[in-house]
């Protein structure tokens, strides 16, 4: 018997200075059951720095022809792709010639900082690719934050971003390995 993913569901309040986007979105989680908190809590994030209107999450770890996130406009082109983990080049490439935009975060410690060092020349001239890497305590901080009925605030300004949920408040850091172009 297959198992199924666990649903959470999260009040997202973005305030995000820096693109001028403020909106609250009503998200459902679905969980993969090979995914962990750290996972989803890095899409959460994902989807809090991209948020917009029209990004949404996508069946990600059980379709490979998705990404964890993405952002299409009204003609079903795709705008914004976001991966999670650390894609072989190839997928990337692909991503980067299906989408205006591709994101990937990478989050895993040791073996990202591996798997970027063999791959970062590969993909430098990508113009349209992003890398970010989320350390793996901020992962673990992250976590902490996770329930089935999440109430969070996000605060983006000047490049800092803060999570919030009722008891507690935490700066999220990451590091731009490869910035849009």
């Amino acid at each position: 018997m297959a198992l199924k993913a666990t649903i959470f569901k999260s009040d997202l309040q973005i305030a995000d200075m820096d693109r001028h986007y403020y909106a609250t979105h009503s998200l459902v989680i679905a969980r993969h059951p090979s995914e962990n908190d750290e996972r989803m809590m890095v899409r959460l994030l994902a989807f809090a720095l991209h948020a917009s209107e029209s990004l949404a999450f996508t069946k990600g770890l059980s379709d490979t022809e998705e990404p964890d996130i993405w952002q299409k406009d009204l003609t079903g082109a795709i705008e914004l792709w976001i991966e999670l983990g650390q894609p072989d080049e190839k997928r990337i490439r692909q991503a980067c010639g299906k989408a205006q935009k591709v994101s990937v975060f990478t989050y895993s410690g040791n073996s990202a900082d591996v798997w970027w060092k063999g791959i970062a020349s590969k993909l430098e001239r990508l113009d349209n690719l992003q890398v970010i890497n989320v350390p793996v305590e901020m992962t673990h901080t992250l976590a902490a934050l996770a329930n089935r009925n999440m109430q969070l605030q996000c605060t983006i300004q000047d490049g800092q971003v803060w999570l919030a949920d009722n008891s507690q408040s935490i700066e999220a850091h990451f590091t731009v390995l490869k910035p849009f172009k």
